[in-house]
């Protein structure tokens, strides 16, 4: 059974910084390309960032580029996603996913306010 369990987020002033992490059981890890995703309140679902199995490809979103850094552990099946410069707008809960999977983990929560 594919386990996916996010963790740190938090509240941060604008500006700040904070990394996520997501601890993947139940498939082989290192096969997948993996993916975070966010959920704004009132909003739909919207990737942030995909990177490929052996890391060597990184994909992000207009909205974070140059912000956010997206890295995994393939050895501690665990996937990162470093956010720096937080803006209100990057406010949302945050999933981490299979690329092509709907997120059905409980996502960890980022707010950032003043």
């Amino acid at each position: 059974e594919v386990q996916l369990v996010e963790s740190g987020g938090g509240l941060v002033q604008p500006g700040g910084s904070l990394r996520l992490s997501c601890a993947a059981s139940g498939f082989t890890f290192s096969s997948y390309t993996m993916r975070w995703v966010r959920q704004a309140p009132g909003k739909g679902l919207e990737w942030v960032s995909s990177i490929h199995g052996d890391g060597a490809g990184t994909y992000y979103a207009n909205s974070v580029k140059g912000r956010f850094t997206i890295s995994r552990d393939n050895a501690k099946n665990t996937l990162y996603l470093q956010m720096n410069s937080l803006k209100p707008e990057d406010t949302a809960v945050y999933y981490c996913a299979q690329t092509g999977t709907i997120p059905s983990s409980q996502g960890t929560q980022v707010t950032v306010s003043s």
